[in-house]
Order: C-alpha cells, then sequence, then structure tokens
C-alpha cells in the first residue's frame, strides 16, 4: 500500500494555496491507484490553478514528477515483465486482447500461494498453467515477485529474495522480457523478440486450444499433462496424460507414470475410435500430426464456435473438456473415465466390458475365467483363458501355408467394440491392396495374430498379444474379429447335435432336482401351505422380470444374483444387530461378509414396513440397468418364504446423514467434500433423468438416501419408489403419493403429480441441507414460526446468504461457490415446477457461473411443530422414521 503526502511551503502562493492543497489532499484515494488519475481528477479542476510556479517549475510539471517516482507496481495491470518492471503481488499481467491474465494466488484460500494463468472475466476461474507449483510461497509472504533476474532468466523471489522458481535457461542477456499472449502462452523474449522460453512447453493439468500434447523423439522434449494432488495442492499427482509411440498413436491416462488407467482407443485421422461419443462437430477441432521423418508426435485442438475451452486431468485421474460459450457458462462437453468400463483392464485379458450389464465382465467367445473363485467375487483383473487351442498352436510340424488352406482356424465376430489395447499397423501388399479380405488372410496366415479389426481411414489393425480392455458400446465402435478354433466356432453338426442334447439333459435333471428339492420341503414341514407360499415366491420373482420387460427391452437380467438364504445368515452372522448399518423405511440394512471375503450391505424389508413386493421388485430390476457412478450398484437378491433382500456393495461410510446431522462428524465435510457431493449427486440425478436407456423419477432423494463411499464420493440409493417415465411424457399422476416429508415438491405432496421437477424440488432442499447442516423437517429458529426454506431464501434476499453456512466450515469455504449453491438451492424450490432449473442447468450452472432469474419466495413446506422451539438440529442423524407418506388424492 501506499499513501501519498505532500506538504508545499512556498510564500507566493499564501493562505489561498493552503486551502486548495488540503482541499485536493483530501480526494486522493488511497491507496493511489494511478497517476494520470490524479492528474486528471485532482489537479486540474480545482481553482484554476494551471501555470503558478514552485521555484520556477510550472506546478502542473511538479505533480507530474512527483507521479513518475511512483513504482510501477501500484498500477493494477501490466502488459509485461522486464529487468526494471517486475510483476509484484497485488498486479495482474493481462494478454493484449484481455483474454488471459497472470498473477498471484492461492487455491481455495489455502495457507500457500502460486503465480498462476487464468481466462479474464471468465467464472468460476480455472487455474490452467502454474509456474511454481513444487515450490509454494507463503500466504503472508507479500514481499514476493516475478521479475527477470541478471541473468536473463524469469524467475520468481519470495520476501527474503530466495529464488522459488526460475525458467533456467541460457539467455544471452538480462534485457529479456516476458508477455501473455492471447492464446494463453506466457513467453519470455530476448532482446531481438524472439522466444526463449514459454509455458506452453511446460504444461501443468491443463491443455488451452492450439497448445501441443505429445513428444518429439529426437529432442528427447515432451508435453505431458501432470494432475494436480488435491484441489488445493497444484504439486505433481499421481495421474498423467499423454500420447503413445504407436502409430496410429493414443490419448492414455497413467497412474504413476507406468499403470494404464484409461486410453482412447487409436487416431483415424479424425477422431480417437475408443471414444464413441466424438462426431463430426469434434473433427472439425482436433488434429494429431504424426511425422514420421522428424519422428514427433503431437495431439491439439481448437473449436472455432467455442474459442474458450480448455481439457483437463483432476486430481481424481478424470480428464474433462469443458467448453465456454459466451454470456454463459461453463459446462462439461465429455469426460472420461466416464463408467466403470472406462477404467484400463477391468475385465482382464480376453474379458470384454458392458457397462449396462448387472455384472459388467464377461469372457470372450471360446474362452472362461481364469480363475472361478476370483471372477465371482467380481475381481475380474486377471480375465479369461482360452478354451480350446487354436490349430496353430497344436499343429507345429505343418507349414503355414498348409495350415492356411486346412482352415482349422476361423474367426468370430464381434461389433461396437472399442479395439483391444496393443495393436499392430498392417501395411499395405505390394501391388497396394489393403481391404478388409487381405487383413483376414494375413491374420490367418500368422499363428501369433489373435484377432484383427479394418477399420475405415486406418486400415488394417491386428493383435499377436493378449486381448485387454475391450468394451461393447451401445452404439459406434468398431468391428472386431476374434481367431478361435474351428470346434468353438460351432459349424459341425455332431457339435452342435451332442451340445443341444447336453442342454436338454441338463434341463430335465435341473427340472427333477427342482421338484424333488420341494417335495422334500413339503413333506419335512408338514405344511402344503408353505410349500405353495415358497412356488408363489418363485413365481411372484419370475412373473417381475416379465412385468418390466415392457420397459427395459432387450437388457439382460440374468446376470443378477440370486444369493442363498443362508449365504446371507452367515454373513450377517444372523442378522445380528452387531451388524447393523441403520434403518430405512423399507427395513433395516445389515453389513455382511460373504464366504469369499468381500463386504456386502442388505437390505431386508421389514414386515411392519409400508413398502412392499412391488418396491422389492421396483428397486431389484430397475437399479441393475442403471450402471453410473454416482448411483450404488446392486449385486443380487434374496427371497425366501417372507424373507425379501437386496444385497448392494458396501459403502464404509454409509450415508451422508450420519456426517451431516451429527454434531461430533460433521466437521468431516469440509466445504470441498461437500460441493463434491453436491456435484455428484446432481450428475446421478441427471444420468436418471435424462442420459440412461431409462427415464427414471426417484422420487424418494433426501440425505439419508445419499451413500458415501471410502473416499466420500456419493452414491445415490434406495430406488424403491423410483417411477420409469416413457420418453415423450413430462409428467405423471398417482393416486398413491409416497415420499418424505420435506423433500417433496407441491404439486405432488398435494395433486400426486410427479416428474423430473420433482426431484429437482428434493435436490434443492438436499442442497440447502448440506450448506447449513441443518434438518429440514426439524429445523427452527428460537420463537419465529420460520421453515428452513423461508429461512434459507430470507437470508439470500437480504444479501446475508453467507448466514446459512454450517458454523463448523469457520472461513474455510469458498464463498462463490457457496452462493452459487445457494443461489440453486432457491431456484429448485420454487413452488411451480416451471420455475425450476432441470438438472442439465444445474450440472452446468455447478460448473459455471450463470446469471439467471431471482428465486421467488418459497410459499410451500411441511414442518415439523415445536412446542418448545430450540435452535437445534433435532436428532443427530435420520432414521427415517417418515420415509412413506401417503396423501389421498381427491
Amino acid at each position: 500500500m501506499l499513501w501519498l503526502t505532500i506538504t508545499i511551503k512556498y510564500p507566493a502562493f499564501g493562505k489561498k494555496f493552503k486551502t486548495f492543497s488540503r482541499a485536493f489532499l483530501s480526494f486522493i484515494p488511497k491507496p493511489v491507484p494511478r497517476c494520470h488519475y490524479l492528474y486528471r481528477t485532482h489537479i486540474v479542476m480545482p481553482m484554476g490553478v494551471r501555470t503558478k510556479t514552485v521555484g520556477g517549475l510550472n506546478c502542473l510539471m511538479f505533480f507530474l514528477f512527483i507521479c513518475s517516482l511512483l513504482p510501477s507496481q501500484y498500477s493494477g495491470q501490466v502488459y509485461d515483465i522486464t529487468l526494471s518492471r517486475p510483476l509484484a503481488q497485488g498486479q495482474i499481467l493481462v494478454s493484449p486482447g484481455q483474454i488471459f491474465e497472470l498473477g498471484f494466488f492461492s487455491p481455495n484460500n489455502s495457507a500457500n500461494k502460486y503465480v498462476g494463468l487464468w481466462h479474464k472475466s471468465v467464472f468460476p476461474r480455472k487455474i490452467v498453467w502454474v509456474a511454481n507449483r513444487e515450490s509454494h510461497i507463503a500466504v503472508t509472504d507479500t514481499l514476493a515477485s516475478l521479475r527477470i533476474g541478471s541473468n536473463g532468466n524469469l524467475e520468481l523471489i519470495d520476501g527474503r529474495q530466495n529464488s522459488i522458481w526460475s525458467t533456467n535457461i541460457s539467455a544471452s542477456s538480462n534485457s529479456s522480457s516476458a508477455v501473455l499472449l492471447d492464446t494463453g502462452n506466457f513467453v519470455l523474449k530476448d532482446d531481438r523478440g524472439a522466444d526463449l522460453w514459454e509455458s506452453f512447453d511446460h504444461p501443468c493439468d491443463t491443455l488451452l486450444p492450439s497448445q501441443l500434447l505429445g513428444f518429439d523423439s529426437k529432442s528427447g522434449k515432451q508435453n505431458f499433462l501432470t494432475a494436480w494432488k488435491s484441489e488445493n495442492d497444484p504439486s505433481t499427482g499421481k495421474y498423467l496424460v499423454g500420447l503413445t509411440p504407436e502409430t496410429p498413436s493414443q490419448v492414455v491416462i497413467w497412474t504413476n507414470k507406468s499403470t494404464l488407467h484409461w486410453r482412447s482407443g487409436p487416431w483415424d485421422k479424425s477422431k480417437f475410435i475408443g471414444v464413441p461419443v466424438m462426431d463430426d462437430r469434434y473433427q472439425s477441432g482436433f488434429s494429431l500430426d504424426d511425422n514420421v521423418i522428424e519422428g514427433s508426435k503431437y495431439f491439439s485442438y481448437n473449436f472455432y464456435d467455442y474459442p474458450i475451452s480448455y481439457i483437463d486431468i483432476s486430481s481424481e485421474g478424470i480428464a474433462t473438456l469443458m467448453l465456454f460459450e459466451t454470456g454463459k457458462n461453463w459446462y462439461l462437453d465429455w469426460e472420461a473415465p466416464y463408467d466403470p468400463c472406462d477404467s484400463y483392464g477391468v475385465c482382464g485379458p480376453f474379458g470384454v466390458c458392458k457397462a449396462s450389464e448387472s455384472h459388467i465382465c464377461k469372457c470372450l467367445k471360446g474362452f472362461v475365467p481364469k480363475s472361478d473363485v476370483e471372477w465371482r467375487k467380481g475381481n475380474w483383473t486377471r480375465g479369461c483363458v482360452r478354451q480350446a487351442k487354436l490349430f496353430c498352436v497344436t499343429d507345429i510340424t505343418n507349414s503355414v501355408s498348409s495350415r492356411a488352406k486346412q482352415n482349422n482356424d476361423g474367426f468370430w465376430k464381434m461389433v461396437r467394440l472399442k479395439v483391444p489395447d496393443s495393436h499392430e499397423l498392417v501395411l499395405t501388399s505390394l501391388d497396394g491392396e489393403n481391404t478388409p479380405d487381405y487383413c483376414k488372410t494375413r491374420c490367418l496366415n500368422n499363428c501369433s495374430c489373435l484377432a484383427y479389426a479394418f477399420v475405415n481411414k486406418i486400415g488394417c489393425l491386428v493383435w499377436s498379444k493378449d486381448l485387454i480392455d475391450i468394451q461393447e458400446f451401445s452404439s459406434g465402435g468398431e468391428t472386431v474379429y476374434i481367431r478361435l478354433a474351428q470346434s468353438e466356432l460351432g459349424d459341425g453338426k455332431p457339435i452342435k447335435l451332442i451340445s443341444s442334447l447336453t442342454a436338454i439333459c441338463s434341463v430335465c435333471i435341473l427340472v427333477a432336482i427342482v421338484f424333488g428339492w420341494h417335495r422334500l420341503r413339503a413333506n419335512r414341514k408338514g405344511h402344503n401351505k408353505s410349500t405353495t407360499q415358497n412356488f408363489g415366491s418363485i413365481t411372484m420373482f419370475q412373473s417381475s422380470r416379465d412385468a418390466l420387460r415392457q420397459y427395459i427391452g432387450k437388457h439382460d437380467l440374468s446376470e443378477l444374483l440370486i444369493y442363498d438364504f443362508d449365504a446371507i445368515l452367515i454373513a450377517t452372522k444372523n442378522f445380528s444387530d452387531i451388524n447393523k448399518l441403520g434403518q430405512g423405511g423399507f427395513g433395516p440394512v445389515y453389513k455382511g461378509m460373504l464366504e469369499e471375503g468381500k463386504e456386502i450391505a442388505v437390505k431386508r424389508l421389514s414386515s411392519s414396513s409400508g413398502q412392499g413386493i412391488d418396491e422389492f421388485k421396483n428397486e431389484m430390476l430397475l437399479i441393475s440397468n442403471l450402471q453410473h457412478k454416482n448411483l450404488v450398484r446392486i449385486m443380487g437378491c434374496c427371497l425366501n418364504e417372507e424373507e425379501k433382500l437386496l444385497i448392494y456393495e458396501f459403502m464404509p461410510n454409509k450415508s451422508l446423514d450420519t456426517f451431516l446431522f451429527d454434531p461430533t462428524r460433521r466437521a468431516v465435510l469440509d466445504w470441498a467434500r461437500r460441493f463434491n457431493i453436491i456435484q455428484g449427486v446432481a450428475r446421478g440425478l441427471l444420468y436418471l433423468h435424462h442420459d440412461s436407456y431409462l427415464k427414471v423419477i426417484h422420487r424418494d432423494l433426501k440425505v439419508s438416501n445419499i451413500l458415501l463411499d471410502e473416499n466420500m464420493n456419493p452414491k445415490i440409493s434406495d430406488f424403491g419408489l423410483a417411477r420409469i417415465v416413457e420418453g415423450t411424457q413430462n409428467r405423471e399422476n398417482t393416486q398413491r403419493v409416497v415420499g418424505t416429508r420435506g423433500y417433496m415438491s407441491p404439486e405432488y405432496a398435494m395433486g400426486g403429480i410427479f416428474s423430473e421437477k420433482s426431484d429437482v424440488y428434493s435436490f434443492g432442499v438436499l442442497v440447502l441441507e448440506i450448506i447449513s447442516g441443518k434438518k429440514n423437517t426439524s429445523f427452527c429458529l428460537y420463537d419465529q414460526q420460520l421453515g428452513f426454506l423461508a429461512y434459507a431464501w430470507n437470508l439470500w434476499n437480504e444479501g446475508r446468504g453467507l448466514e446459512l453456512v454450517d458454523e463448523v466450515l469457520g472461513d474455510s469455504y469458498s464463498s462463490s461457490e457457496v452462493m452459487k449453491c445457494a443461489y440453486i438451492g432457491l431456484l429448485c424450490v420454487q413452488d411451480s415446477a416451471v420455475d425450476r432449473p432441470t438438472m442439465g442447468d444445474i450440472v452446468s450452472m455447478l460448473s459455471s457461473d450463470t446469471d439467471g432469474p431471482k428465486p421467488k419466495e418459497p410459499v410451500f413446506t411441511i414442518q415439523n411443530s415445536f412446542s418448545h422451539p430450540q435452535p437445534q438440529y433435532g436428532n443427530t442423524y435420520s432414521t427415517n422414521e417418515a420415509t412413506i407418506t401417503v396423501i389421498e388424492g381427491r
């Protein structure tokens, strides 16, 4: 800070000038931002003093001289850094077109300070490059600066003049300068204007348009993206993004620089074939320059319709493409890995992954699991092995040509695949032939060839190593031909006959065993009624699949595991209270340990539950067909007379309410975790409403139905009340209103009308609860009869929105993110459904800033009544004692 005090004693001006001097000084802003502003506002205007001189010096020139003595760092914006003009804290280096800025920042208000680069006037701010990512400056150090050193290098020094970071090049002189270009490239130039160093050659976690990602094998130059260690720490994390050296190349994400985490599939001169969402819009913007002579491969992009964009890799290993629409906001255009099948090699060698299946992994035709035990546990990484050896392997005495003529190997066609990793490109023949038939012949005549594919714009790809990281898409993808022995292709009639007879005999034996088993149980118990009930349960279970078949189409549910009741009894220690995780409207939930060592969560339908067999069938069959990282995964079910059990993946951190409403545990939920939970729930709902092949309305979204995995990532659970809506329908009506008090929208609670906007209302309540740590149904404010939503809206309307923040957070939160979430929450709880945003709008707003309509005061609310209101939160966590509310429609 700089304060300027000028005292002039000269008798020629007398008392009149002294008065002017005091008046003039009273107008000077403190601190003084710019000298020309001082001259323009405060020198020329008062009292017409223009020509009087001080000791022969013109008064105007005197003040201009004083201004010239002010250090340049007290100007807000600068356009270059030179030896005489360093970049001090409080200053911003701006690109000529006012597109990018560079300056000092503290990520998420942490205690560390860095020099970073971001888009100007685009919010929320995304740091796209960091200079000193491995060596921070203390936030209390206000004297640090970025300067041109005596050796011509750009260097960052702390308040004690210690070098924190430097470009570390051999500069010819110290007359170099640093400028920020409109592309976002931070460049160090020599005195002739030649580039000495540029930030584009040293990327961090973000790739900007026209920036290169790749390598030059001759010079050894490599451009990788490296993730931040965490949201608060820009130092190098464990995820790395780069290009592979093979031809055609792929973009890959590595973990710890060596383990593959994700890959894009080969480049076909316009797109990456392992990313099915890439279409013509991408083709006009992506490019990959593969210069064989120079030994360089570089990927870049430039979307002319979206000049402001970026690709980055998060600290969790998620690559995203973000686009910015002028006058609107950032929105997520694409991310990877997107689902479990995107993770590299999840199904192991010769396994294929399909995300829409309840059990995502299966073996290729002709292959079986390498370890049945591991496969049943859900550990598929060991993959599959071939059942019948190839002819090339078993007959080593014949020549290659004779083997080809005998044709004892063949190919099994698979469509819509992400091609396996470790491909080899087959060059054209001498006569220039490169056709599917030529590709097939080349593979068949080579005993080491295990599969081939002929890809448009690429040509013939073959594989001689284990086929790994295969994914089956619902659309797009390539056709791959897997090499199998003829016995596996099923062409021989004797084999068909034997297989048919074997299948028929197996079915007959199975039917006899089942029939005998039921008769034995009936005789032992001596109660025909029990037998009838048991058969009725099985019949019910089978018919429940048929009842939902009209909604789920061709998707197969046969892989949904049916667990043995005795095995569940053992796993849960006979449903011991020690293993009880909680109590919901459906019934109690127990932790279990299967015999093979896998932890599970078992939801047991209570006989006193308001939910019945319809909800059981609904959840069992609906959620098994939904796959998203923010939805809980069902593993199977169990039916035994009156017992109805659902088996889920175990969530070690239980539900969100066990933290949010517990005075001793809610501090674990810092703001970063709360914001991540809000974003995750929003993405899960967007999938249910728009991105899944079924349009699903959850109808019971609340804090206790948000489960947390080991990393505190949210997963939406409890689909017992969910409803499938046809794609053309926007809303439905029901005479049976089900849900939870405080989360139901007005049109649903009062009229039985529900739509995706009903879930949006529940999401809004959930967001406000997460911000405040207060339970909406037990909220009270001293002696005021004020509901939770009205309380939140009043704070927002009075400009006191930050007072809604949970006090355990203190000041350790992002005020802009809190205000954005509060705004979104209040928009979601508007009384009229048409005033609420869609989940697509919400996801977009969460990833950017927006100027939308002002929320109206919510009038409709369902509150508990208290005889003695107190400023408390009620129970420490929700027990869902009011899971179902039934209001008979009139």
